[in-house]
């Protein structure tokens, strides 16, 4: 696991007017976040927060802020409402109970070990899955988000079609994820099926919201955490009353989209994922 580096100030507005903080030093260590950080965080009725998938110094970033924060529930990316459900009765620190309960083997995520910290720190709170089975994308791709996700679409405003140049831009941005060996004809498809998994984590922190009183807290890629197009969106569209507050992490400065806070991490050794769609 790559150790988080020491972050201990606010600095200049960054991204769409999130705040980075700024590197004292670049000594690595496992460092708690700053109590300025969890006072923020702990303002808001939803706190979004991001991560890399792969990288383990994002997610002690999480455990730590769920164990500082004590949300009364926790809204995961990874798993199914239904799978959420089973949790309610096992002891989240028991990491190979809990992985074997999701079958995390079989469910195309980075290993359990790098999530495993995450789920023991949300002990205590109610659990809540907001993940879109793949399984239903060729029915999204075919019909639309909007009629997948039914009478709600209009509260979460799935209904209304992106603006022309942002539709161009999420495509294009599709494009780059995929390494440009993407056909252009599924861009659209794409972007469709991204907006629906936004809006079902959204529908979800809508119904824990419903159940517990909050606080939320959501476990979810920075994708998805994303002000400018993720759940924040969708979430201020079908509950304009309440505070959401979105943590970017960053791996040495870099991330795409804006976000109400960002902390860095050092990058992650991985291969080229691109490698892959040259074979």
């Amino acid at each position: 696991m790559k150790n988080l580096i020491i972050l201990v100030r606010k600095g200049a507005a960054l991204w769409g007017g999130a705040f980075i903080l700024s590197i004292f030093s670049s000594v690595p260590v496992l460092a708690a976040p700053e109590p300025d950080v969890v006072q923020m965080l702990a303002a808001a009725d939803v706190v979004i927060l991001g991560e890399v998938h792969d990288n383990g110094a994002h997610h002690q970033m999480q455990a730590d802020l769920l164990s500082a924060l004590a949300p009364k529930a926790v809204v995961w990316e990874m798993i199914t409402q239904a799978q959420a459900e089973t949790l309610a009765a096992i002891d989240l620190s028991d990491a190979d109970h809990v992985s074997a309960q999701l079958d995390w083997v079989s469910s195309g995520w980075p290993e359990f070990a790098l999530y495993a910290p995450v789920f023991a720190a949300a002990q205590g709170a109610r659990q809540f899955g907001g993940q879109v089975p793949r399984s239903v994308a060729g029915a999204v791709m075919e019909n639309g988000a909007a009629e997948y996700f039914g009478k709600e679409a209009v509260v979460f405003g799935l209904d209304v079609p992106l603006p022309e140049v942002e539709q161009q831009v999420r495509e294009a941005d599709q494009m780059a994820n995929h390494c440009n060996a993407m056909p252009g004809e599924m861009l659209p498809m794409l972007v469709e099926f991204q907006r629906l998994r936004d809006a079902s984590l959204a529908q979800a922190v809508v119904q824990a919201l419903q159940a517990t009183g909050g606080p939320v807290a959501v476990i979810t890629g920075n994708g998805h955490a994303r002000k400018d197009r993720g759940v924040p969106v969708y979430l201020a569209t079908a509950r304009p009353e309440i505070s959401i507050l979105s943590l970017g992490q960053s791996e040495a400065g870099q991330v795409a989209g804006s976000f109400d806070l960002v902390l860095d991490a050092e990058p992650v050794d991985r291969p080229d994922p691109c490698l892959a769609f040259q074979k």
